[in-house]
């Protein structure tokens, strides 16, 4: 006799099975849509920090640190608000290095995702509120993605409903749903809450929600990741109250549903309180490239494939974060601006103090372009000041009229100031 639920007009449906076999290896959905959504994230993160500046590829060298980290931090946090199954009565431990069965906590996710993030920006020289604002739309993406894996297990369910879309759910063992004499999937009874849907239509709408208010806004230092924050814990919170999975309480109330709103209230006072312009990079270190970006392009085009440049020759040593504005005046003329923190030669100085003083008929031929004005207001200096006013920064539009060595002076200059590694 089947265990089978009564058959409904309409209802979601459960696939019975979680697990195929390829030869010796099991292939588990539950894993492939954590990767699936993890490849979702770095993607839509790749493309915005090349938005921003950040060189091709830099994604991966971050989601090298942060995604084990994320991974390790996620299994962590399940672990120590659900301890019963590895250390309570008849708790196997061994089990915690079971990923593949479910149990990832977010809030893990992202507190050893930040950590692993952060030592990766730093190994680039880029602040990690760059990265957590180039992330925020593809998170909640991959969480979506990621919610389908519990539609697979079976699992994170609701309470019972008669709604069309009430959700069926098997007996699960081993990622295989238990079977009948008949061989039919054993199916509890009744329908119940998709909780999982709910969760993942939710985040569909954070990421949209987030990319809108961002282009919009053109938020910075980390504040479009603190709005995906306070989207996420919203939803989050009222989804977690409809559960009806085992989960640990404080007054009756799961833990989950308390750290949402935690979590909520310290990214809001993050939001209102932190103010400032979206974050652009400029790399530094790199080789002189011939072309500066298309100013009709809104993706960096720093060259890593050059002829003859090796992989260690193209990363940048680092990178400047400057605001719009400098970011716009770069990609039109490819040079950078001015460091205000740099400090200038003082030997270079005195030469031209020593030059300035002499009189004009004694000054060395085009060092003062024809004109009164004493050495400091060369090409290099003039093109300097263009730079700093982010208007044009061709030297040759400052040269004296004698023919003067623009360029010299102004490659000198540049020389004399030390690249900054923003961290």
């Amino acid at each position: 006799m089947s265990l089978a639920s009564p058959t409904s007009l309409a209802a979601i449906p459960s696939p019975s099975n979680a697990v195929w076999q390829l030869g010796p290896l099991p292939i588990r959905a539950y894993a492939l849509c954590i990767l699936a959504g993890i490849a979702v994230a770095c993607w839509v993160t790749e493309r915005r920090l090349r938005q921003r500046g950040a060189a091709p590829g830099a994604v991966l060298d971050i989601a090298l640190w942060a995604v084990p980290a994320g991974i390790i931090g996620a299994r962590i946090y399940h672990v120590i608000t659900s301890p019963a199954p590895y250390f309570g009565t008849g708790g196997d431990w061994f089990k915690i290095f079971l990923i593949y069965e479910g149990g990832l906590g977010i809030w893990g996710a992202v507190a050893g995702g930040a950590v692993g993030a952060w030592i990766g920006a730093r190994q680039l020289g880029m602040p990690l509120t760059t990265v957590a604002d180039a992330l925020a739309p593809g998170l909640p993406l991959a969480q979506a993605i990621g919610r389908l894996g519990n539609w697979f297990n079976n699992e994170l369910y609701g309470g019972r409903t008669d709604l069309p879309w009430g959700l069926e759910i098997h007996r699960m063992e081993g990622g295989q749903a238990l079977r009948d004499e008949a061989g039919q999937p054993i199916l509890e009874e009744g329908l119940y809450h998709p909780t999982f849907a709910y969760e993942l239509l939710w985040n569909v709408g954070v990421a949209a929600m987030v990319y809108l208010v961002d282009r919009k806004l053109r938020l910075g230092r980390g504040r479009a990741f603190a709005l995906y924050v306070m989207g996420y814990t919203a939803g989050r919170f009222w989804i977690e109250m409809m559960r009806t999975d085992d989960a640990n309480t404080i007054l009756g109330v799961r833990i989950n549903v308390w750290t949402a709103a935690l979590v909520f209230l310290g990214a809001l006072v993050y939001f209102l309180r932190v103010r400032g312009p979206r974050e652009y990079l400029i790399p530094v270190g790199l080789p002189s490239v011939a072309t500066a970006p298309s100013a009709s392009s809104d993706v960096s085009q720093v060259d890593l494939s050059a002829k003859g440049a090796t992989t260690e020759q193209a990363r940048p040593e680092g990178y400047r974060v400057v605001d719009e504005e400098q970011f716009a005046h770069w990609r039109r003329t490819g040079e950078a601006p001015p460091d205000a923190g740099a400090q200038p030669d003082p030997g270079r100085l005195d030469d031209e103090a020593t030059t300035a003083s002499r009189p004009l008929a004694e000054q060395p031929e085009g060092s003062a372009g024809g004109s009164a004005e004493p050495a400091g207001a060369s090409a290099g200096s003039a093109g300097g000041r263009a730079g700093s006013a982010g208007g044009p920064a061709d030297a040759a539009h400052a040269a004296p009229a004698s023919g003067a060595p623009a360029e010299g002076t102004a490659a000198e200059s540049a020389a004399a100031r030390p690249a900054e590694r923003d961290s």
